[in-house]
């Protein structure tokens, strides 16, 4: 049942990052496609009615945690409790400039909320792909399952670590330029004419920093965390994970200049979901390892809920992820096509 509710949060955790991935991509493209106030309102036009429901994938991700991996939540939520609230204020601040940027007729009201916007979005890719970096590399728990880290130390990868360092730092490169690649593909697919054009164009460019970074990650990942190639070479089945990953990361350069943009898009769809099923697969068991004791870290079995509240938590889980499901297919497929301004909206 605890390796059930691993890859259930797995999966959603992988929903949020292509969803919400695409919204936080269009935030950060947004100030360099658009050259006029009509474009930028049509980059918003794209994500306005779908970005407040892709977060509910992350409040359903954070939810589970909480119900199947309670030691998970509290070590984790104490540990990391400075970046989750600067994650937390990415978010308010994403939130308000898309809500408060056309309620005031001014020429330095819009442009105030647009700059916030992308560098929110911007902060908030670097700060995600960060966090990621620090569960691959390990954290420093103790014999209670708790820790303290500082936001930097020396940037070493050490047992002395610090939130950011030169691994944590990379990894939140490359999370931005990813989601970068993710929301200019969402934009040229659901846009037209100038603004369609520039952002393939930027995919186009964008795709040789994916590509390195999506390489030197690879690379260094398992200097940094041993258990990562020990997994790949017990479970062969696991190559599926990367070898998605790399078809998608070569798919989005292939189909970018498709009529409709769609197979560009549903590669990028892909790459995210190989990455994120690659470092769920190579972390299992585990779900926080430790840096300096491979015995203290976390595990499915060490920080799982008791069997029975895991059952119970699946019987009200059932009809929750058909709801948000059913409410994810319905929005998409009432505002799918080409955005059009004079549509009410952002």
């Amino acid at each position: 049942m605890a390796l059930f509710w691993f890859w259930a949060i797995a999966s959603m955790l992988a929903a949020y990052a292509i969803l919400d991935g695409f919204d936080i991509g269009a935030g950060i493209v947004h100030l360099v496609v658009a050259r006029t106030d009509a474009q930028r309102r049509s980059v918003l036009h794209s994500i306005g009615p779908v970005w407040d429901g892709n977060e509910v994938w992350l409040l359903a991700g954070g939810g589970a945690i909480f119900l199947a991996f309670p030691t998970l939540y509290a070590s984790s939520f104490s540990g990391f409790y400075l970046p989750l609230m600067i994650v937390l204020w990415l978010l308010i601040l994403r939130g308000i400039s898309l809500e408060f940027r056309n309620h005031i007729d001014s020429p330095v009201w819009a442009p105030l909320w647009d700059v916030t916007f992308a560098a929110a979005s911007a902060a908030l890719a670097i700060f995600y792909g960060a966090a990621i970096g620090n569960i691959v590399r390990g954290v420093p728990l103790d014999a209670a399952h708790f820790f303290f880290l500082p936001l930097w130390t020396d940037f070493g990868v050490g047992k002395e670590v610090g939130i950011l360092d030169w691994f944590t730092i990379m990894v939140g490169l490359g999370t931005f330029f990813a989601a970068a690649e993710h929301g200019a593909l969402w934009v040229a697919m659901k846009t037209e004419g100038d603004l369609e054009e520039r952002c393939r164009r930027l995919a186009n460019a964008g795709w040789w920093a994916v590509l390195l970074f999506t390489a030197l990650v690879a690379l260094v990942s398992p200097l940094v965390q041993p258990h990562l190639p020990d997994r790949i070479a017990h479970h062969a089945w696991g190559c599926i994970f990367p070898a998605g990953a790399i078809a998608g990361l070569f798919g989005m350069r292939s189909f970018n200049r498709s009529t409709t943009g769609r197979r560009a898009f549903g590669c990028s769809c892909l790459y995210v979901l190989g990455l994120v099923g690659s470092l769920a697969f190579g972390l299992c068991p585990y779900v926080l390892p430790s840096n300096s004791d491979p015995s203290l870290g976390l595990t499915i079995y060490n920080a799982a809920a008791p069997p029975n509240s895991l059952k119970i938590g699946l019987v009200w889980f059932i009809p929750g992820i058909i709801l948000a499901t059913a409410y994810l297919f319905v929005a998409y497929r009432s505002f799918a096509g080409k955005v059009r301004l004079e549509e009410a909206g952002y």
